[in-house]
């Protein structure tokens, strides 16, 4: 197909002008990326505004937006007011869901409701080569969450999430994290940047258990029925427990451990390390190799 005389000058002029924008010929344009002193004033400045405000930005500055979740109440808050949003803003993000095999039924039967509900794509990984807990079972033994702990976050939850980020293309994250959940949640910032230069965002990190609640049953969004059996954070059903009167919100999950994360939302695992530090002293090695024969040749 032939280029245009309009096309061809407009080309003409984004080289002339050493800019590249969203409508230029140029193949590429940088990715988004904040310094530590945009970053610092970005959060001081969305830490004043409501949740549904902190979307509204998101929605308008950051390509390759999803949602991961765990469907518990936080996540939910967060698709519900981003179905509420007017006008052109009004967007149902697709959603990530982390499925370890190792969910509890009502977990799964919430996926099931809101997606009814609200219309949104569900994109649900699992541990790679596994389908079933029979699959998973059949390749890392019965109970490998006590045999090692490290790596069955990292095969169930931290392998799945960067194979997930991969294969969509995302840029950026909304997260269901509040810093009243407490333990290493208690200094959360709005937004974060991981170190493989994803961008996290927290739009409810400043609102309360309390406030979280009052939002679910005002709006009527659906929730785990676990909740009102004592339970306030859900995750895998070996390590998830109700919590007691007066307790942190997560203080149900990895019960008599000294765990508050699984490690999706933390630098990375020391299994995770160990691998990286694989692969790195295997091309060291190979490396070495191709060195070796063109000496030699």
């Amino acid at each position: 197909m032939s280029t245009s005389y309009y096309e061809e000058a407009n080309m003409i002029r984004d080289d002339e002008s050493g800019y590249a924008s969203g409508e230029s010929s140029h193949e590429s344009l940088p990715e988004i990326v904040f310094s530590k002193a945009h970053l610092k004033f970005l959060n001081h400045q969305l830490a004043q505004l409501e949740p549904q405000d902190i979307l509204r930005w998101c929605i308008t500055s950051l390509p390759g937006l999803h949602q991961s979740t765990a469907f518990g109440l936080t996540g939910l808050v967060t698709v519900d007011m981003l179905s509420k949003l007017d006008g052109p803003l009004k967007s149902n993000i697709d959603l990530i869901f982390y499925d370890t095999l190792y969910q509890f039924q009502e977990t799964l039967d919430l996926v099931e409701k809101v997606r009814q509900r609200y219309g949104n794509t569900i994109h649900v990984y699992k541990p790679r080569g596994c389908n079933t807990t029979e699959d998973f079972e059949a390749k890392y033994g019965k109970k490998f969450w006590d045999v090692d702990d490290e790596k069955y976050d990292y095969v169930a939850k931290v392998e799945p999430a960067a194979r997930a980020n991969s294969e969509l293309n995302v840029k950026a994250l909304l997260t269901g994290r509040r810093k009243s959940q407490g333990g290493k949640r208690g200094d959360l910032d709005i937004i974060e940047v991981t170190d493989s230069g994803v961008i996290k965002i927290n739009p409810l990190a400043n609102w309360s258990f309390a406030q979280v609640k009052e939002y679910v049953d005002a709006n009527k969004v659906p929730y785990n029925d676990l909740l009102d059996r004592g339970y306030k954070s859900v995750g895998d059903w070996h390590s998830t427990q109700p919590v007691a009167a007066g307790e942190d919100e997560r203080a149900g999950r990895w019960k008599g451990k000294n765990k508050t994360e699984c490690g999706i939302h933390n630098p990375q695992s020391r299994y995770a390390q160990f691998l990286a530090q694989q692969q790195q002293h295997q091309e060291t090695e190979e490396l070495a190799q191709q060195l070796q024969k063109t000496v030699v040749a």
